[in-house]
């Protein structure tokens, strides 16, 4: 069983290893972004949001780097992958949960989110982390279509941190240029 895990999860290294990398680099692009337009001062931020739009973002690039994290550590068993990646699945899940609940209560004058923002800031991100939660439940079972179903959730993730980063930051620069 030894052998088999190692191999298998060995086979995913490089993978991890750039989505590992990337949610990194990424989270640390964010922050320097987020303090030169804090630094502008010419927007002002809404605490509403930032937690309803920014901070997801780091949440996201954080659970993938987590998620790459945990699978290049050389285990001996699913057990423990399946019961990490399974716990960040979870707690994405009801993060999601959280974000949805702050979404619905932002219909003011500043900004009322529109079916992109639902589909990008909500739906997708819960997409993935109920593909990382299945994926975790299924590892011991099926390793093969759970590798690349938690995979597809780890790649959606970034992806979406990614696209949402640039939503947020146009959005900010418009919003600077009209104040």
């Amino acid at each position: 069983m030894l052998e088999s895990v190692s191999s298998q999860l060995g086979a995913w290294s490089t993978f991890y290893v750039t989505m590992a990398t990337a949610a990194a680099t990424l989270t640390g692009l964010v922050f320097v972004v987020i303090t030169l337009v804090r630094d502008t001062k010419a927007v002002v931020p809404n605490e509403a949001g930032l937690a309803t739009f920014t901070t997801p973002i780091v949440i996201h690039f954080g659970a993938a780097l987590f998620v790459s994290a945990v699978f290049i550590v050389p285990w001996r068993s699913y057990g423990g992958v399946a019961a990490l990646v399974g716990i960040c699945g979870i707690y994405g899940i009801l993060y999601m949960a959280r974000v949805i609940i702050r979404t619905l209560r932002l219909g003011n004058d500043d900004y009322t989110p529109d079916a992109e923002d639902w589909i990008w800031y909500n739906f997708i991100p819960l997409l993935a982390y109920l593909a990382i939660l299945g994926g975790a439940i299924a590892l011991p079972h099926a390793p093969t279509q759970a590798l690349f179903t938690i995979a597809g959730g780890v790649l959606l993730l970034l992806y979406c941190g990614i696209r949402n980063a640039w939503d947020v930051v146009t959005y900010l620069a418009i919003r600077s240029i009209e104040d």
